[in-house]
Order: C-alpha cells, then sequence, then structure tokens
C-alpha cells in the first residue's frame, strides 16, 4: 500500500513510493502514513516546557542539564532532556534528582514567563480550530474536523505548520500525536518526544496496543496499576480477554472505561469550554519548621503565585484552599468559600492566613500549599467591596497598580515586605 507523506522541514505533502528524503528539500524529516490525510484528532505537547523557557530566555542554559524546582527537599517540576538521560524525572524528590545529575542548574519557577509562552501558543491553536481543549499550560486537545476546506490542507500539514511556527516565533517546541480519539492522540503525542509528529491510525489500532503496558493510559498511576497486576492485567491484550461485566465488577467505573480502550475506543469530544478545577501552588522545606513569621511569609509568596496564575488565564476562584503537611507527614486541608470569586492576591492571602491561624499549633510543618478553586471567568470577580473590610478595595486597586508596574519593570520591582521573610 502506498503511504502518503510530508514533509516536516518544508511541509510539502507527496504520494507514497517517494525517496526517503523530501523531494522538494531534500530534509528527512519525512513522515509517512496511510491515514496521514485523513485523521482529525490531535494532540500536542510541548517538550519541557518550562526547561524550554528558561533555555530560550538564558541561552548560557542552552547545553546544561536544566531542573525546574527549587529546595532539597521539594520535587522535580520539569527537567529538560539533557537532565531526562541521566534519570531526572518530573515529581521525583529533588535531592534523588541531584544524585543523578549533580551538575544540574536549579532554576526557580517563572509562572509568569511560562503563562505567557503558553497564550501565545493557544492563540496559535486558534488560527487552526475553534475547537481546542487545553490540559495544561503546556498541552492541549485540538479537532481539526472540516478544517482541509478552510485551510486548503488537511490537519496532519496544518499540524506541522503549528510547530514549525512554535519554533520560528516562540523559540518552543512540541510534539504532536494524530489519531482517530483522544485517547489514542495522546498516546501518539508520547512515542517520538522531543519534536515529534506521530500517527496512530484506525487501521492499525489493534495492533498497536496489542502488546503494550497498561501504564500508558493516562490517568493509570502506580497505584492502580499495581492492582491491575495483581489481577493479571499488564499488558492491553491481557485486558481485551477480560469481560465487560468482570471489569466493572472489580474496578467499577475504570473497569468499563478500561474494556473500551483495550479496543481503542474512547467516545469524548474535544470540548473547547473544558476548565482547570483549581490553581494552586505550594512549596516543601529543607527542614521542618514552626516559625509562624516565615510560614506567613509562605502563605503570602504562595497567595501571589495563585493570584498571578489567575491573572495569567483571565479566571478567578471562590473557594480559597489551605494545605499543611506535618512532619509526621499527615496531610491537613481547610477550606472556606467567599462571597465574591477573585484573583487578588491580597485577599486570597488574608483567607489563607485566617485558615492557618486555626492549624498552627499542629506544626511544625514540612509543606505548605495555598489554592483557589470553584473558578469562574475574572469578570465575574471582585465585583463588590467588603463590609467587615473597609480597606480591601483600597489593598486592591494598589495590587493592580503594583502589576503594572511588575509588568513593565520585573516581577522584583516591588516586593511585599512580608515576602522577604
Amino acid at each position: 500500500m502506498t503511504q502518503p507523506a510530508l514533509c516536516r522541514s518544508c511541509l510539502t505533502p507527496f504520494p507514497g513510493g517517494a525517496p526517503a528524503r523530501c523531494p522538494a528539500c531534500r530534509s528527512p524529516r519525512v513522515i509517512r502514513h496511510a491515514e496521514l490525510f485523513d485523521l482529525t484528532i490531535a494532540h500536542m505537547d510541548c517538550d519541557a516546557f518550562y526547561a524550554s523557557v528558561e533555555k530560550r530566555d538564558n541561552p548560557e542554559l542552552a547545553d546544561k542539564p536544566v531542573i525546574i524546582g527549587g529546595g532539597k527537599r521539594g520535587v522535580v517540576s520539569t527537567a529538560c532532556y539533557i537532565a531526562r538521560i541521566k534519570g531526572v524525572r518530573s515529581a521525583m524528590p529533588m535531592f534523588q534528582a541531584l544524585k543523578l545529575c549533580p551538575e544540574a542548574v536549579i532554576v526557580r519557577p517563572r509562572m509568569a514567563a511560562y503563562a505567557e509562552a503558553s497564550r501565545a501558543i493557544r492563540a496559535m491553536m486558534e488560527d487552526l480550530t475553534p475547537a481546542i481543549e487545553p490540559l495544561s499550560m503546556d498541552e492541549a486537545f485540538m479537532d481539526l474536523t472540516g478544517t482541509t476546506r478552510l485551510h486548503g490542507a488537511p490537519p496532519a500539514v496544518m499540524l506541522a505548520k503549528l510547530v514549525a511556527r512554535m519554533q520560528s516565533e516562540l523559540g518552543l517546541s512540541g510534539s504532536i500525536g494524530l489519531s482517530h480519539n483522544k485517547f489514542l492522540a495522546k498516546v501518539a503525542s508520547d512515542l517520538d518526544k522531543p519534536k515529534g509528529f506521530s500517527v496512530i491510525g484506525k487501521a492499525e489500532t489493534d495492533s498497536f496496543l496489542h502488546d503494550k503496558p497498561l501504564g500508558m493510559i493516562w490517568g493509570v498511576g502506580p497505584a492502580f496499576q499495581s492492582s491491575l497486576e495483581a489481577a493479571g492485567l499488564r499488558t492491553f491484550a491481557d485486558l481485551k480477554r477480560w469481560d465487560r461485566k468482570d471489569l466493572a465488577a472489580r474496578f467499577g467505573s475504570s473497569g468499563d472505561r478500561l474494556w473500551h480502550l483495550a479496543r481503542g475506543e474512547d467516545n469524548r469530544r474535544v470540548e473547547r469550554n473544558s476548565r482547570a478545577k483549581s490553581i494552586s501552588n505550594e512549596t516543601t522545606f529543607n527542614t521542618d519548621t514552626a516559625d509562624t513569621e516565615l510560614l506567613d511569609g509562605h502563605i503570602w509568596r504562595l497567595s501571589e503565585k495563585v493570584a498571578d496564575s489567575c491573572k495569567a488565564k483571565g479566571t478567578a476562584g471562590r473557594t480559597v484552599t489551605l494545605k499543611l503537611k506535618r512532619a509526621d507527614f499527615k496531610l491537613i486541608s481547610r477550606r472556606t468559600s467567599l462571597r465574591d470569586a477573585t484573583q487578588i492576591a491580597d485577599k486570597i492571602y488574608r483567607t489563607a492566613r485566617d485558615l492557618f491561624e486555626g492549624e498552627i499549633a499542629s506544626g511544625p510543618f514540612r509543606l505548605i500549599g495555598v489554592g483557589l478553586s470553584d473558578l469562574c471567568p475574572e469578570d465575574q470577580a471582585d465585583l463588590s467591596g467588603d463590609l467587615l473590610d473597609p480597606d480591601a478595595t483600597r489593598r486592591a486597586k494598589a495590587e493592580r497598580a503594583t502589576d503594572k508596574i511588575r509588568d513593565r519593570f520585573g516581577k522584583d520591582a516591588i516586593l511585599k515586605g512580608r515576602a522577604l521573610r
């Protein structure tokens, strides 16, 4: 069977049977697949996004292993591919990452910079299709059904153009997964990172999945994987041998989902209005602490980060959550709902600080976090004043003015005294 082909360097499509290199520009970056120009569901995943932004903004880091995170008892947020070669992975404890890659450069996260890059990528996606479902700052599903006539080119060509544009205009790379449903598109995007473009067609779905490990299913973490293995389920072939009713009886609704995924079936639509359920930030201390002034400073800093993320995403929230982990690893979570949604750091801080007052005696603590949930668009936020706190409106106006100064002169142009603790 002849396989249509696409050059990812010059974006030239050409029929099957052509030589290994692109006949137009001689590039070896050619992708071939029988269904290449028929598939319409895509998943785009940026490559080591946070680390890539840092390397773009600081060329001195280009050839160095970079880890985004902080603190010996913190965890890795993102590692560049040089660090990944040494075994460093996201969510790995920082001390373990530094044992594997002691020469790594540790960079504290800059959420405002990542949010700005994310918005620019999203704008590029909007040029392709309105059917976009973001999963996070650096990845999203896209449905390009019916766009061939609009663009004069099939989805595969437009997706290759998207990542080429990301590289040339933003200095960032991404990997594309193209398939006939969301599950397989996400699986495909992870097959050839970084700078990958992988296709899983309808005709090959069964043969592709047959011997693959169930751990590749999004949402199957270590605990669930252990439960599956205890039932003798390690591959999709194992899963396919089970009766649907038996899977549902053993694993509940997850079992029914697994039955469908074993056959490559996923009827979920790409939902444009799918929103994150919460925005949060946390920090893990190098040593356990009960120092209330130090903890107060962290509550402010975390509240400010949550507020910055809200402002960057054009969202706000009604429920403030405080997360604490004691020295004995017991997790404490406290939350309260506001009368009005907010994206103001001062209001988030004061609410989280009130929650902390009731838990001071539970210390010392090894982790503290602040979150905002029950999200809504920012135009529905901070609509009324606080009768119990007449100065709240004045402080909110001051914060907005401070934001403008920080946008112009950098985030450290103005610092709250409590943030220095």
